[in-house]
């Protein structure tokens, strides 16, 4: 089963919630700077492109700060938030790419918007939606902590554990424990909206928090 779907219903639900103009976990974005990047990242070749391809930031940039100017009123927010709502059209590569195209991008930004403006409670998901978002969180950590010279075991209590990443250099290992999103929230550099407990030495402790401030 693909759970990607419901994961843009919580994210559409949470820009509703909020309105075009509401602080997100993401700097200098407002909601309507983050839905605008969801719908160009699901419509938009350079978009896409421009993540990998840095010559082509500044015409993405461009476009994606026109988009969430013309969503600043309240006809333009509607017309944004129906074309986030329908997804990536069949031509769009994330069309095609279902939970591990979709998933985490939209589970992120859900806690971008209901995060924004300070703690919010767990979403209500089922086990094995839970199940799904750890299958990604357990392949993006060993992307996200590469820099981490301690090796990273990531756990959910009552629930599913990892060990993503060895150590190296002679560092220990650190143990990471919180919800599957707020671990994927410490994993993707959101760790001061998370709550993760992270066990391990001073030292080992430190490092981490120098590329994963919490």
């Amino acid at each position: 089963m693909a759970f990607h779907h419901l994961d843009r219903d919580h994210l559409v639900d949470a820009l509703e919630d909020a309105g075009p103009d509401a602080p997100t976990l993401c700097e200098g974005w407002r909601t309507r700077h983050l839905a605008a990047h969801v719908v160009l990242r699901e419509s938009s070749p350079l978009e896409s492109a421009s993540m990998g391809l840095p010559f082509l930031r500044g015409r993405a940039e461009h476009d994606l700060e026109a988009l969430a100017e013309r969503s600043a009123d309240a006809e333009g927010w509607a017309d944004l938030l129906a074309r986030l709502a329908a997804g990536p059209r069949g031509v769009s590569p994330v069309a095609w790419g279902g939970d591990k195209a979709n998933l985490a991008e939209l589970v992120i930004h859900t806690e971008d918007v209901r995060r924004g403006a300070g703690p919010a409670p767990l979403l209500d998901r089922s086990p094995e939606h839970l199940d799904a978002i750890f299958d990604q969180l357990r392949l993006a950590a060993r992307l996200y902590y590469r820099r981490v010279d301690a090796g990273i075991v990531l756990v959910v209590p009552g629930g599913r554990r990892a060990r993503v990443k060895a150590p190296r250099h002679g560092a220990g290992t650190l143990v990471l424990r919180g919800s599957v999103v707020d671990l994927f929230l410490h994993a993707s550099g959101r760790g001061r909206a998370a709550d993760v407990e992270i066990t391990g030495t001073p030292a080992d402790v430190d490092a981490l928090a120098a590329t994963h401030p919490a």
